[in-house]
């Protein structure tokens, strides 16, 4: 039983760990982490009317409408060059995001290293130390992970909460589906750990239990005989018995 529950975990790790691995990749790559629309409110039916609309991701922004449809920027370079397409408060959150592309980075990276030792320990299930080894890779990158979530979320909303209302424009936002992402390779990458730490401790476990007790190697004394002790010394092999002991 308890080897069939160390299978399960190690399929269960590794899947996460694949998983978690892929939906990080495609978010860092793509350009769908946020979406931005800005616009004027018409006064005659209080609708609005779309301006300027966007899509970015941690390196490229690119537009939907406005004059500059179809056509992509990195981030870097998109405030001083275009400024004049957008609002104060969509350069400031582009500017903003910035901060926190640098934790998704780290994050994957230590995943990729704990998904190379966490394989590593599979095909070689005696070195059970690479299971606990990858199990803190892994959570180490969850909490990266989490860490540039965090930072990502509050850069757009201290610039929202900051930002100047009016009546007559129309700005609205929405985080898009590699947020979305990020987020569940975050959930899988922890539980990947947590269970790459708790095989190892099974595994450790084990190993202590068919462990053979050192008493078991230590040679036994023959009680029948006064001379067994002798006999067994070194240095009775050399010097043999003396005639003082007959």
């Amino acid at each position: 039983m308890s080897g069939c529950g160390r299978k399960a975990l190690t399929l269960l790790s590794s899947v996460f760990a694949v998983c978690g691995l892929g939906l990080l990749g495609i978010a860092v790559s793509t350009d769908y982490w946020l979406y931005l629309e800005e616009g004027v409110v018409l006064p005659q039916n209080q609708s609005a009317e779309i301006k300027m609309s966007l899509h970015s991701g941690l390196w490229r922004v690119c537009f939907l409408a406005g004059e500059e449809r179809g056509r992509c920027f990195t981030i870097e370079y998109v405030m001083p060059m275009n400024s004049q397409l957008t609002s104060e408060s969509t350069v400031n959150v582009l500017k903003m995001i910035r901060s926190a592309t640098p934790f998704p980075l780290v994050s994957l990276f230590f995943m990729f290293i704990g998904f190379i030792l966490s394989n590593i320990g599979h095909i070689r299930p005696h070195r059970t130390i690479l299971a606990f080894v990858s199990g803190i890779f892994f959570i180490l990158s969850g909490l990266s992970l989490v860490v540039g979530l965090v930072l990502y979320i509050s850069s757009i909303n201290d610039e929202m909460l900051n930002r100047t209302k009016d009546a007559e424009t129309y700005f609205n936002y929405k985080y898009g589906w590699a947020f979305a992402f990020a987020a569940i390779s975050f959930l899988l990458t922890e539980s990947a750990g947590v269970m790459s730490v708790y095989l190892f401790m099974k595994r450790y476990t084990a190993e202590d239990m068919y462990r053979p007790h050192p008493s078991f190697y230590r040679p036994r004394l023959s009680n029948c005989s006064d001379y067994s002790g002798q006999f067994l010394h070194p240095d009775a092999w050399v010097r043999g018995r003396s005639p003082s002991d007959i």
